[in-house]
């Protein structure tokens, strides 16, 4: 894209901003986040999400990137080329993407979940694994919850790891965020069923009484839900464990959980 700016330099300040949110304290403080490629920054794009800064190598002269680049100047975001040094030191990759874009993160509040959009939603609490948010993110995107609920002190969806893991669908899946305390009283107007995975479950996942909306509650992945989200159930069910191992990943268990739910 002849042109655009040309970026050599690790010291240029937009380098220096897009390098900055691999921390999470850097994220937070600019309320922006990475995403890398041109399939994931399109489809964001299309979703009505436009870059405040569109990175791209030298051979990023696609039809599709064009478009996305135009899509980005019109937001008033800035399009530059940078060297594959740069794209390397910016991904943290020794096989960076072509495309690397920053943009707002978007947190929603409890308050504007509206049950009835969905018949299937996801609360998570607590979740360490960005790998394993990311995964259950996208999964929520591909059956068709209506969006993903962080209670407590959870990793950040928007860090580069997550985002990777979703592949795209952290554009596609609301994620609203919520304390203890505000999640259990917000909990208690739901309509519907609230379903966790218990130890001390009785009932078979696929034999339970799924009331519509559902809503999925999951713990932490070495701990399980504490006890006050524990009683916050009113369907609690086991995946049983017919091998050695004793437990599934968190992202797996929670696939299960969703198309169960949503079958």
């Amino acid at each position: 894209m002849g042109d655009d700016r040309r970026i050599t330099s690790l010291a240029n300040p937009l380098v220096k901003l897009a390098r900055s949110l691999h921390l999470r304290k850097d994220r937070e403080a600019s309320g922006l986040f990475l995403a890398e490629g041109l399939k994931i920054v399109t489809e964001a794009v299309d979703l009505g999400h436009r870059p405040k800064a569109l990175m791209h190598g030298p051979d990023a002269d696609h039809p599709v990137f064009r478009r996305v680049a135009a899509a980005t100047r019109e937001a008033g975001g800035e399009v530059v080329e940078v060297t594959r040094d740069v794209l390397e030191k910016v991904s943290r990759r020794d096989n960076p993407q072509t495309v690397v874009a920053v943009f707002e993160q978007m947190f929603r509040s409890l308050e504007t979940l509206d049950p009835a959009q969905a018949s299937c939603w996801v609360a998570l609490q607590a979740v360490r694994d960005p790998g394993n948010l990311g995964t259950i993110v996208r999964t929520a995107d591909a059956a068709g919850c209506g969006g993903v609920i962080l209670v407590g002190d959870c990793c950040d969806p928007f860090s580069v790891e997550a985002v990777r893991a979703t592949m795209g669908s952290i554009f596609a899946t609301p994620i609203f965020r919520a304390s203890v305390p505000e999640f259990l009283a917000w909990r208690a107007r739901w309509p519907g069923s609230v379903v966790g995975t218990l130890l001390t479950a009785t009932t078979d996942y696929r034999a339970a009484d799924y009331q519509r909306p559902s809503l999925i509650l999951m713990g932490n992945e070495q701990a399980g839900l504490p006890p006050e989200l524990a009683q916050a159930c009113d369907v609690a069910v086991k995946i049983p464990m017919r091998g050695r191992a004793d437990s599934l990943n968190l992202s797996v268990a929670t696939g299960i959980m969703i198309y169960a739910a949503t079958g």
